[in-house]
């Protein structure tokens, strides 16, 4: 399995990114990042205003994902945010499409799992994924989680919903 590391995004690096200013995110992240990450503007919309409105938000998502030691971006991970009253988080990530079919996607997938299962106040991770999505599917597959339902999200259509305890 390869060997990956976070890297938390700071407001300004999430604020360059969706300017769509990759020196500018590099620069504030101290590290180069990648033309993916600036691609996925739409979602670091988001993880902003997450952040403004609970900055507790930022331990739990936002993170560009490198590879090592190469330190090159291979997509990004993390959360929807912190543990929900039941003690649920969600998982999140995604992996650069030149990087893809290497691993990385279970390698992020398991780190976030050592991450969920190291809080005390998480009770179970979820897992939203559209039901044409089989590499997700192969991705969570023998990592404990079952399917609890189904939903509809406004951006993806239907999706199947897993719980891992």
């Amino acid at each position: 399995m390869p060997v990956i590391r976070f890297l938390k995004l700071s407001p300004a690096v999430l604020t360059a990114l969706i300017d769509g200013d990759l020196d500018a995110a590099s620069k504030a992240a101290e590290t180069p990042l990648s033309q993916f990450l600036v691609d996925e503007n739409w979602l670091w919309r988001i993880r902003l205003d997450d952040i403004h409105a609970d900055p507790e938000a930022a331990d739990w998502i936002a993170r560009a994902v490198l590879a090592d030691p190469e330190g090159v971006v291979v997509g990004h991970g993390g959360f929807h945010g912190p543990p929900d009253a039941d003690g649920i988080v969600e998982v999140a990530y995604s992996v650069d499409p030149e990087h893809r079919r290497r691993g990385y996607a279970r390698a992020i997938l398991r780190a976030l799992l050592d991450r969920a299962d190291a809080d005390p106040r998480v009770t179970g991770v979820r897992a939203s994924i559209r039901p044409d999505n089989a590499g997700s599917r192969a991705t969570i597959r023998g990592l404990g989680f079952r399917k609890i339902g189904e939903q509809w999200d406004p951006e993806d259509g239907l999706e199947d919903v897993y719980l891992r305890p």
